[in-house]
Order: structure tokens, then C-alpha cells, then sequence
């Protein structure tokens, strides 16, 4: 995909960002225990996934869940700060999991982030819990491939690859949407 391929714009209903969100939200919910047990007094996460979750269920596109989503990555440099970096990774996964309600049309390959995000945290968290075994990591990505439906692979495979770079996180990230893009090309 070329410069000029990055401002095609992809068809993207309210019900398929209901769907992506919801599968987000899938994704950070198990790792939401670590940040709870790590920061106790910290309801952030828990906010925003209240709030993406009511989305997913066929409420707004609130200011109140965008404003979460920012909380909750407020909350993991909170946690990061205080040396809890797997409670980090948890929150920033309850982050990118509200902000996948606000996934755009756009051709570009950081969109995907909103699509696979919030798992690739959860992975990075359990990872980390776990004195980062890889393994652990793997096998979450193997678990959030099996939670994509039809529609949240559909959805993901209009947009370019997931791009190069951002650590560990990003290679969570581009090991799920390989597996995700050939679990698409199998089921053909």
C-alpha cells in the first residue's frame, strides 16, 4: 500500500464498531484482575470498560467513554510510576478497549491498533504477571484469535497490516493480526 492507498477511506458500519468494541472489551477483561490487585484504589479501568461495554450493547458514542479511555491510560502511567508494569498494561488494554469505539474509516495501519490493542496489553500484561514468560503471551494470542468473530476479522482485514515497531506490545500486536488474517484466508 502506497502513500496515496492511506486516504482510501473503508466502509465501516455502527454495528461492526459494536462488534470491534465488544471483542475489545473481551480481550481486556481478564486482565483486568492484575490491575485491580496492584492498584486497588483505582477504578479507572474498570470505568471505561463499563462505558465501552455499554456501547457494545447499543448505547452512544458518549463523551464519557472517550473520556474513560483517557483515564484509563492515565491510569496505567500511574501504575507504571509505581513499578507495576504489568497493572499498566492491564489499564492501557481497558483504555484501547474504550477507544475502540472510535475506530475510523481510514486506510492506515495504526487503525488496526483499535482493533487489536487491547489484546495485545492483555497478552503484554499476563506476560509480565508471569516473570515475562513468553509463553503465557502466546497463549493469550492464541485465546483473543479465537475470540474474534467473523465480523471483528472482516473488519480488521480491510486495513493494511499491523505496522512495525512499538515493542513488545507491537509484536503481540502483529503476531494476532497474522494469526487473524490467516484464520480469514483458511476460512475461505
Amino acid at each position: 500500500m502506497n502513500a496515496a492507498d492511506e486516504n482510501l477511506t473503508i466502509e465501516l458500519s455502527m454495528a461492526e464498531l459494536r462488534e470491534v468494541t465488544r471483542y475489545a472489551v473481551a480481550c481486556a477483561e481478564p486482565v483486568l484482575a492484575i490491575f485491580e490487585r496492584d492498584c486497588p484504589e483505582d477504578t479507572r479501568p474498570r470505568a471505561v470498560l463499563d462505558e465501552a461495554r455499554k456501547f457494545a450493547a447499543g448505547g452512544k458514542r458518549t463523551k464519557a467513554l472517550r473520556v474513560t479511555a483517557f483515564d484509563a491510560h492515565r491510569a496505567a502511567k500511574a501504575a507504571a510510576e509505581t513499578g507495576h508494569s504489568a497493572a499498566a498494561d492491564a489499564a492501557r488494554a481497558a483504555g484501547n478497549a474504550g477507544a475502540a469505539a472510535y475506530l475510523h474509516p481510514l486506510a492506515k495501519a495504526t487503525q488496526g491498533g483499535h482493533i487489536l490493542m487491547s489484546a495485545a496489553h492483555a497478552a503484554r500484561a499476563l506476560e509480565l504477571d508471569a516473570d515475562n514468560d513468553h509463553d503465557i503471551a502466546a497463549a493469550y494470542v492464541e485465546k483473543a484469535t479465537g475470540l474474534a468473530t467473523p465480523i471483528v476479522v472482516s473488519v480488521l482485514t480491510r486495513y493494511p497490516k499491523a505496522p512495525d515497531g512499538s515493542g513488545r506490545v507491537g509484536e503481540l500486536w502483529r503476531e494476532l493480526d497474522a494469526a487473524l488474517r490467516q484464520s480469514a484466508t483458511s476460512d475461505r
